[in-house]
């Protein structure tokens, strides 16, 4: 009986050593796999200046730009106190227009909504959508 204790004691042990291993090599791959993507989507940018989209699936992908994938800054002229022109009003793109007056509506009938105590999951879903693509659509 003692040994199929001992018997029993050594596998689990070897289990947990198992699964710490397996844990650590998947996160070491995970983390690879990531900078992988880092640098495509980096090297994506800069040939063909646009962002990669991520699969359906993934939810978020954020990362910061490295160093060394910016360009030097270009020398500015210095700023004098007047100006010769009158600042210029920059035109807000139709795109990011349209997409914080779809937002506007959307957030007007989700207060409809819970005013009238109807579901209110499709919209907020809708809500969130049109956020992400505006968030997006500002990212330069």
């Amino acid at each position: 009986m003692a040994d199929v204790i001992s018997d029993y004691q050594k596998w689990k042990q070897q289990g947990a050593t198992l699964k710490t291993q397996a844990k650590q090599a998947m996160e070491s791959r995970f983390r690879e796999l990531l900078a992988e993507a880092v640098t495509i989507a980096e090297e994506y940018r800069s040939d063909f200046g646009a962002a990669l989209k991520p699969p359906p699936g993934v939810t978020s992908f954020r990362y910061k730009a490295s160093s060394k994938a910016k360009k030097p800054a270009k020398p500015r002229a210095p700023k004098t106190t007047e100006s010769a022109e009158p600042p210029k009003q920059a035109q807000p793109d139709p795109k990011i227009a349209g997409l914080q007056k779809r937002l506007a509506n959307a957030k007007k009938k989700l207060d409809a909504a819970k005013a009238a105590g109807t579901p209110t999951r499709k919209i907020e879903d809708a809500i969130y959508e049109i956020e992400d693509e505006l968030r997006l659509a500002q990212t330069p």
